[in-house]
């Protein structure tokens, strides 16, 4: 069951708990299913009720990519699938090994032949959401006009239907929404990671979905033995419990948990369905 739902965008109407494919591909390092569970594993997502995917073109690893494991398990695409990808700051292939300065990931050409490769790798005419990546590999302090304009360019063109931004601070926020409508906030943010506060508020008040990466990850021994007790008493996981948080954290933010294992991927979407109570919140802080 996957039955709360937030308008990306303000026209994608997507389950709030989604599917971050990453893992699929063991990509940047680290294990991954194989060929057979990989695929079985995005078509059971969507068996329950997930319709909000999220990949890239860069999730690929000896061979294995995330969006031709999508393509091939889901294409022909249910008709509610969104599929959000990124493109910028990453690199990938050759530009790793490049200096900052000379890394093509923001640049025009760059953002182009990101979107392209992701529109050929899904089989799509055009990518519901491309999220714009900031702040890597010595990009810390790159502008983000640039490789806004070019994204809108791209919009235009019939490319894209609508931009997110991903991994930036809250004054870069408020310039991206100067420049473009902005669909969502992707950054690293959990229960023991609250940096972002303000900018999870700043979204909320604004009408834009916010979705956490690393939802799960990093719990300090104190964090952990409070979400230990939460579980215990709803007989539920760890990472159930904190799933669950983020989703009472505010109504705009969407998860979209990773994993290559069948078991973790029902249980973080029946974590959708778990509810804290008071009591439970204030014990977590």
């Amino acid at each position: 069951m996957n039955s709360i739902r937030w308008e990306l965008g303000g026209d994608l109407g997507v389950a709030r708990v989604g599917y971050g494919a990453m893992k699929l591909t063991g990509w940047p390092r680290g294990e991954r299913p194989d060929r057979d569970a990989a695929l079985g594993i995005l078509r059971r997502a969507v068996e329950l009720g997930v319709n909000h995917i999220d990949t890239s073109n860069y999730y690929a690893r000896e061979g294995v990519s995330a969006n031709e494991l999508i393509r091939s398990a889901l294409h022909p695409y249910p008709d509610d699938l969104v599929i959000v990808t990124k493109v910028g700051a990453l690199v990938e292939g050759p530009d790793i090994a490049l200096p900052p300065g000379e890394q093509h990931g923001l640049t025009p050409d760059g953002l182009r032949r990101g979107v392209e490769a992701n529109l050929k790798s899904l089989g799509l005419d055009r990518l519901d959401v491309v999220n714009l990546r900031m702040g890597d590999r010595g990009h810390e302090d790159a502008p983000l006009d640039g490789p806004l304009t070019t994204l809108l360019a791209l919009r235009d063109e019939g490319l894209i239907r609508h931009i997110g931004i991903s991994n930036v601070s809250l004054d870069q926020f408020t310039r991206a929404r100067e420049l473009a409508p902005v669909a969502c906030v992707q950054n690293a943010y959990n229960i023991a990671r609250r940096d972002d506060d303000p900018l999870v508020d700043a979204c909320a008040e604004a009408g834009i979905a916010y979705v956490p990466f690393y939802p799960v990850g990093g719990f300090q021994p104190l964090t952990a033995e409070r979400l230990e007790a939460v579980a215990e008493r709803h007989d539920a996981t760890v990472p159930q419990v904190a799933l669950a948080w983020l989703l009472a954290r505010s109504p705009h933010i969407l998860l979209i948990p990773g994993t290559g294992s069948p078991a973790h991927l029902e249980e973080n979407i029946a974590a959708g369905e778990l509810r804290l109570s008071a009591e439970d919140l204030a014990s977590l802080g």
